[in-house]
């Protein structure tokens, strides 16, 4: 494929993404938020979740589902969505929340507390209220705004997609950080997903305090803490 025919294949899955957000507009909704979270799977580190609004002329080319993208990719679309977005919001809940109250529960806690870090920075930005929510496979019925759940939100939906990148980074660059505070898991190469290093790591030095205890049942490792 050549690089003008790349380009045109962009051009039009940007198209096709902004789709479901303009017949939103058409609808009469002026602040659409879209919202995915990450980490689900692994064994240790928090769910993170976003939350974006982007605006009706947003034209960066190569927003995707955060899984089909190189982590360099990602990098540089990060930069982009936050510049350009209307604005965006964080929430994530750690391993302790999510062996408390289970993973489902975790992850829409992550997301309620993204959507309202959102709420405020439109309002402490004097923007529009959101009156929206697109959500990948999840709806949080605690949040009273009219909303949507769609399976491959983050393939589909362009502010979903803008949003599994803005939490894939966000939520890399802290494994990446928790690698030097707990060297031996390669937290910075597995994001505290069950690869071999990081089972070879739970063998040799046991679980550290960022693991997710809940993960690990039925395993006899030894303790940090």
């Amino acid at each position: 494929m050549t690089r003008e025919e790349r380009l045109e294949k962009q051009k039009q899955r940007l198209i096709e993404m902004k789709v479901p957000e303009e017949d939103l507009h058409e609808q009469g909704y002026r602040c659409i938020a879209g919202i995915d979270e990450v980490g689900r799977g692994p064994l240790a580190g928090p769910v993170v979740a976003a939350a974006v609004v982007l605006p009706e002329e947003f034209s960066v080319l190569g927003i995707d589902d955060s899984k089909k993208l190189s982590e360099k990719r990602r990098e540089e679309l990060f930069v982009e969505i936050k510049k350009h977005a209307v604005a965006w919001g964080i929430g994530m809940a750690d391993h302790q929340v999510i062996d408390e109250i289970n993973i489902l529960q975790a992850t829409k806690l992550a997301m309620r507390r993204a959507v309202h870090d959102l709420e405020q920075k439109l309002a402490d930005a004097g923007k529009d209220p959101l009156d929206y929510l697109l959500f990948d496979a999840v709806k949080i019925e605690e949040l009273d705004l009219p909303q949507q759940s769609i399976i491959k939100g983050d393939a589909k939906v362009l502010a979903i997609a803008a949003a599994s990148i803005i939490a894939k980074v966000t939520r890399d660059r802290m494994m990446v950080k928790y690698a030097e505070v707990y060297p031996g898991y390669a937290f910075d190469r597995n994001k505290g997903y069950g690869t071999k290093a990081h089972y070879e790591g739970l063998d040799q030095l046991g679980i550290c305090p960022i693991h997710r205890r809940t993960f690990l049942k039925g395993k006899s490792y030894p303790s940090q803490e």
